[in-house]
């Protein structure tokens, strides 16, 4: 998503960039140049301060917002939408941020507080439009994204647990595959795990995932137990975009040629489908990959679930408690990925370099 050139633009858009249509919540849009940035949903307050709105600009401050869109979508029974509009308005001022837009939204109505136009604004508002039929989600849906879900609920319920996640026999593969830590075989069954990861990739960038149902979950099975181990998922964690290893570097051109979508997008959908069927004991290290995922293309809210799913599966997982402060901090998503992507060379020295030799 890069501009929004209207309140229906907005308005169509919230939807996406949280992952389900909102309601009673105030969204922070930050814009750098014109192009969404980044999107920030928080409960609506009963009453907030100052101080309460300045902390919470101070992400858009830390995302090196230039401009802001704002929208309260107001409880029913509620009336002080426009004063928290003005107030949060006040402390973007405060941050050197412009206000390029507030909307007000209520009661399947919405209207703009800084539009002056009583046609255009009237104080009873304008009809909700529908956002299926919209440009935004045309764009987002040929994009490859999905259509939002009707609430935060539905969000958490992407993620939930598939059958195959109880199925005896899957289980058992997944602890076959599991990496021990004392086998005197540790660095060739990291290389081979990631391998495994690379292998699921491909099968999914091909579309052929399906097509030969035994082997997709042998294959899904071995990169599931490979995962727990913390070398093998920093190499996942660092191959959303091409990997940089030599072995892989002409079959990922070629693959990135053919590949109907981004290779980004193509690991989200994996990691999505391993969280829901990952067995008991297997699901954060996925869910943190997912988590991650998400959180570069913008689903701030499905990755904050994603995380819930890892700290319900282990709550001691170090990535998890990582990634919340991450995401809580509001650090940008492209810091996110400079830093994955600056990562992932070492891990691939440490997984695939034996003796200053490469495998």
């Amino acid at each position: 998503m890069t501009t929004l050139t209207s309140p229906h633009d907005l308005i169509a858009a919230i939807p996406f960039l949280i992952g389900y249509h909102p309601t009673d919540s105030l969204v922070l849009v930050s814009l750098k140049a014109g192009a969404v940035s980044m999107a920030m949903r928080v409960d609506y307050p009963e009453t907030s301060t100052s101080e309460d709105f300045d902390a919470l600009v101070s992400h858009l401050t830390r995302n090196g917002a230039d401009s802001a869109l704002v929208v309260a979508y107001v409880p029913l029974g509620s009336s002080n939408g426009e004063e928290f509009l003005l107030s949060i308005g006040n402390a973007l001022t405060r941050a050197n941020i412009v206000t390029s837009e507030a909307l007000l939204i209520s009661d399947g109505r919405w209207r703009s507080t800084l539009c002056q136009d009583l046609q255009c604004c009237p104080p009873e508002g304008r009809e909700l439009p529908e956002i299926g039929a919209s440009r935004i989600a045309a764009e987002q849906v040929s994009s490859g994204k999905v259509m939002p879900f009707a609430n935060e609920e539905e969000l958490a319920g992407s993620l939930a647990s598939a059958p195959l996640a109880d199925d005896e026999q899957f289980i058992n593969q997944v602890l076959l595959a599991r990496i021990d830590q004392e086998s005197p075989r540790l660095g060739a069954c990291q290389k081979e795990g990631a391998v495994a990861v690379i292998d699921l990739a491909s099968r999914f960038i091909a579309g052929s995932m399906g097509a030969d149902i035994q082997a997709d979950q042998e294959l899904s099975a071995r990169v599931l137990g490979a995962l727990s181990d913390i070398q093998v998922r920093d190499f996942a964690l660092g191959s959303h975009a091409q990997a940089t290893h030599e072995i892989y570097w002409q079959m990922w051109r070629y693959l990135v040629r053919i590949a109907p979508v981004a290779t980004h997008e193509i690991y989200w959908q994996m990691w999505r489908y391993l969280v829901r069927i990952a067995p008991v004991g297997f699901v954060a290290p996925v869910a943190t990959l997912f988590a991650a995922t998400s959180y570069e293309r913008g689903d701030g809210a499905l990755a904050q679930r994603a995380l819930d799913r890892a700290f319900s599966d282990d709550a001691g997982y170090s990535l998890t408690a990582l990634l919340r402060r991450v995401f809580s901090a509001g650090w940008p998503p492209e810091s996110f990925a400079q830093m994955r992507k600056d990562l992932h060379p070492k891990v691939c020295a440490g997984i695939f370099e034996t003796q200053g030799e490469k495998i």
